[in-house]
């Protein structure tokens, strides 16, 4: 696929995807979705890629400020909601349960870590992406909003859904209902972020973290441990419990099991083989 609107490289075992239509804040069309989703499936599918890093274009000064306004006056224009999208768009993360297999949700059918490093303005279906990324590192001085209250729109993408789940009932409700614009630093004491950083070191701790799970972290068990956290959150306790005692007794059967036990022992730096 010819990527417009989007950049994508491998380094060291992490995957770097960037929207990239930094004239427009990196907004959000759908043709970037189109790319974003395609990209995605191809990290998912590469067995050199351990994590996936999403971020906006530095030019743009955002992550992604939301829709694109085009897009927005076409909604009006046609007197219907259009997503830009062809029905043959990828499907990444689709087939490993039926809860994950729909727009952003799709995120947590994913074999590998996602981590949203968020280095600007978040908006609307931007937060929608930073909220479905697992885990979130923001620069200091980024503002977030969930935007669709002044548009007569509702809550997008599931956000009704994960906020609550990210942050509580209490501040869920405060931003879906208001649609005001927070900073970083409330999103962090909200307890959306996992880090907050300074802008110019953002990129080089979201990526020493990311190399830190694609070296130490076994991509069998990163997978079936995402995989876990998501199904669990739709289900009960002892249909966790049952289902991670049925994949223990699979997964010590595997070699990068032996293998693990074996460069914990000699000190070493394990060699998966996934």
């Amino acid at each position: 696929m010819e990527l417009k609107t989007t950049r994508y490289e491998v380094t060291d075992k992490i995957a770097l995807i960037t929207l990239a239509r930094p004239k427009r804040r990196n907004a959000w069309t759908g043709r970037m979705h189109t790319e974003y989703r395609w990209l995605l499936e191809q990290a998912n599918q590469d067995p050199d890629v351990r994590v996936i890093v999403v971020t906006g274009d530095p030019e743009g000064q955002a992550f992604c400020a939301g829709a694109d306004l085009g897009a927005l006056e076409g909604h009006a224009e046609k007197g219907r909601y259009d997503p830009g999208t062809a029905e043959d768009i990828a499907t990444p993360g689709y087939g490993v349960d039926p809860n994950f297999d729909a727009s952003f949700a799709y995120h947590f059918g994913l074999d590998k870590p996602v981590i949203a490093a968020i280095n600007g303005a978040a908006a609307g279906v931007g937060l929608v992406l930073a909220a479905f990324a697992d885990l979130r590192f923001a620069a200091t001085g980024a503002k977030f909003t969930t935007a669709h209250g002044r548009f007569n729109f509702p809550a997008e993408f599931g956000l009704s859904w994960i906020l609550p789940r990210i942050v509580g009932l209490t501040h869920a409700n405060d931003l879906l209902l208001s649609s005001r614009v927070f900073t970083a630093e409330e999103a962090m004491a909200m307890g959306f972020l996992n880090r907050l950083l300074a802008p110019d070191q953002l990129m080089g701790e979201v990526m020493a973290y990311a190399a830190n799970i694609a070296n130490s972290v076994a991509p069998g068990s990163a997978r079936e441990t995402k995989h876990q956290i998501y199904r669990d959150l739709h289900g009960d306790a002892a249909s966790a419990v049952r289902k991670a005692e049925y994949l223990l007794e699979e997964m010590v059967r595997h070699p990068d099991y032996g293998e693990g036990v074996k460069a914990w022992m000699q000190k070493r730096v394990a060699q998966w083989t996934g």
